[in-house]
């Protein structure tokens, strides 16, 4: 019985309880129920979520420095409008450790947000007295979570910064600021003026991806030739504008340190050298256009060395014929014959035609950071020396204005790094006599083409480059080292000069390894026979003008 009557109510408790209609009603109450929680979560979720953000804009405004406006400064761009240099809006973060309530979950909020940091140093400041700075230029995200801690201790600093999107590309141009947003090298120095009171962006002449391949290149040369630096200047002939200029080594420019060791000079404008024969051009196109000599004037009977004071002049090659021509001593790179062209003009009229073309004194330019050719007294012995480049020196920057003038036609030029107005006619003026260019350009394309010549790895098929070379001992206290200077200056294209290449390697070595491939015949070689500029600048200014060739043709 006992067991029927279990069985009898459970039975009744089923269908009491599984009707559909009880059913249906359970679901119904049980959605509602549901719906209820849900907008009393969403409520509070509203009401804290306002309340961090406000707490937040509370916090950040409380504890906000604010910047000054008179630290903005205008944009740098390239010719093209591509920015080098702007300044941004920044935050930077710092703790006041006096302020903080509780060190220990200030800490670990703090690792939560920065877990790649180091916390061993904040720890030790965290638990100090004075204030310190956190993060600086700290990004949207992180800032966005400090700022919802809504501690009392962490100081919100909005800055004016400078950013250099490009990095090093043109940190010797640029130059840098320090932290009082002050212009103390490069453009950001000499320009400080303008660009403090100016929101239009400061346009210079060089172009960012010439920049960037010739400093591909230079870097190059680096790992080949082991230089302890390096040059470039690439330069309009016709009106100074310099579409690029690279210095190695050279340092990025957002991380604003002080740089005190020598080698980051700016080797192409304060770099003093003696750069060797490339002077020898100088000499020709001074006996030119003094109408002393003419590019087939004879020079017979030429010693292999002569004497200077207490020293020797001595020929490079002892193979060179006792007799040439004027020309053929150019191409041909000869000291003695140079030696005897230099006297044929003499010294003050050698020492006016250098002052003219602007080899000799300190030149006037748009950086602070410009070298001063070293001073010297004239002789018979020193005429005979600067005549093919030795005991005299200027910079690479000069040397660019010199070959330029003597190539486009003997018309003054002020090399610049400012972007010019195309629409404004500039009236040249003309310094050299006519036809004094027509006669250098044509030995120049020589000394590239010809197999007498120097620079034969210069000659990029369809680019006509001419020029001369230079190797030149370093000089040192009392004598000369065994490190050279190897330089190369050449003119493109030679028929239509609108280019001038100067490329400078600074203590290179010769390569083992190095494989060199003829630009004007099949075949190659492998090692540096010779350390000298023929086989060391001539050969990364060819594989310059090979990169930067394609875009000179389309876009200059």
């Amino acid at each position: 019985m006992k067991k029927i009557d279990k069985k009898r109510l459970i039975l009744e408790d089923y269908k009491g309880e599984f009707s559909f209609k009880s059913t249906k009603s359970r679901i119904y109450i049980s959605f509602n129920r549901i719906a209820f929680i849900f907008f009393i979560f969403l409520i509070i979720s509203v009401i804290f979520s306002s309340k961090a953000i406000y707490l937040g804009t509370k916090e950040i405004d409380q504890n906000k420095i604010k910047p000054n406006r008179t630290d903005f400064r205008a944009s740098i761009v390239d010719r093209s409008g591509n920015i080098l240099a702007k300044t941004v809006m920044t935050t930077n973060v710092g703790i006041n450790p006096n302020s903080v309530i509780n060190k220990k979950k200030l800490l670990i909020n703090l690792k939560l947000i920065f877990p790649k940091k180091n916390f061993e140093n904040i720890e030790k400041k965290i638990y100090g007295r004075k204030f310190f700075y956190l993060e600086k230029k700290i990004d949207q995200k992180k800032l966005d979570k400090l700022i919802l801690l809504g501690d009392k201790s962490i100081i919100y600093e909005e800055k004016i910064s400078r950013i250099y999107p490009n990095k090093n590309l043109f940190s010797h141009i640029i130059g840098q600021i320090d932290d009082d947003n002050n212009g103390i090298s490069g453009i950001e120095k000499y320009y400080d003026f303008e660009l403090r009171n100016s929101n239009k962006p400061l346009r210079l002449s060089v172009d960012i991806y010439l920049q960037h391949l010739i400093r591909i290149e230079l870097l190059r040369a680096k790992e080949f030739f082991n230089n302890v630096g390096s040059a470039s200047i690439l330069m309009d002939i016709n009106n100074g504008e310099i579409l690029s200029m690279v210095s190695l080594p050279d340092f990025d420019l957002n991380k604003r340190k002080s740089i005190k060791d020598v080698n980051y000079i700016n080797r192409a404008t304060k770099g003093v050298y003696e750069l060797g024969s490339v002077y020898k051009t100088f000499t020709f196109a001074a006996g030119i256009d003094e109408k002393i000599i003419e590019p087939n004037t004879k020079f017979l009977n030429l010693e292999k060395q002569l004497p200077c004071g207490k020293n020797v002049i001595k020929e490079y090659d002892d193979k060179l014929p006792s007799n040439l021509t004027a020309e053929e001593i150019l191409i041909r790179s000869g000291n003695i014959g140079s030696v005897r062209v230099g006297q044929k003009i003499g010294i003050e009229k050698y020492k006016n035609f250098l002052e003219k073309i602007g080899v000799l004194s300190k030149i006037e330019f748009d950086i602070e950071e410009v070298g001063e050719p070293i001073p010297f007294k004239w002789g018979k012995c020193k005429l005979a020396t600067a005549s093919f480049g030795h005991g005299i020196t200027t910079t690479p920057l000069q040397l660019a204005k010199g070959y330029s003038i003597i190539s486009n036609g003997g018309f003054e030029i002020n090399p610049t790094l400012i972007k010019k107005n195309s629409k404004k006619k500039i009236p040249k003026i003309q310094i050299l006599s006519e036809g004094v260019s027509e006669k250098v350009n044509i030995a120049l394309r020589k000394i590239v083409t010809d197999k007498e010549g120097t620079a034969e790895f210069a000659n990029v098929p369809g680019y006509e480059v001419a020029g001369k070379t230079g190797t030149a001992q370093k000089s040192t206290f009392g004598g000369y080292s065994k490190a050279k200077v190897n330089t190369f200056a050449g003119i493109f294209p030679i028929s239509n000069p609108r280019f001038v290449l100067i490329v400078l390697l600074d203590e290179p070595k010769t390569s083992k390894d190095y494989i060199y491939k003829y630009r004007n015949k099949s075949g190659s070689f492998k090692g540096t026979p010779f350390n000298t500029a023929g086989w060391t600048s001539v050969e990364i200014a060819g594989k310059i003008i090979e990169n930067i060739g394609p875009i000179l043709a389309t876009k200059y």
